[in-house]
């Protein structure tokens, strides 16, 4: 299977608490980091969830 990097792009300040939480169970801690995933149903619904706040690239 392939991996998705996500990068996070806009602060979680102001975000709803549910979505600083999925931000923060996806690795992500500081603004225009990146984590490498692997591509599958879970990972995919939390970022379909934060969808606003990542980029996604397949890798």
């Amino acid at each position: 299977m392939a991996n998705l990097k996500i990068t996070l792009v806009k602060s979680t300040i102001g975000a709803v608490p549910k979505h600083k939480k999925t931000v923060e169970a996806l690795g992500l801690k500081k603004l225009n980091k990146s984590v490498e995933l692997p591509d599958n149903a879970a990972t995919r619904g939390m970022v379909q969830q934060v969808r606003h706040l990542v980029k996604v690239e397949e890798v």
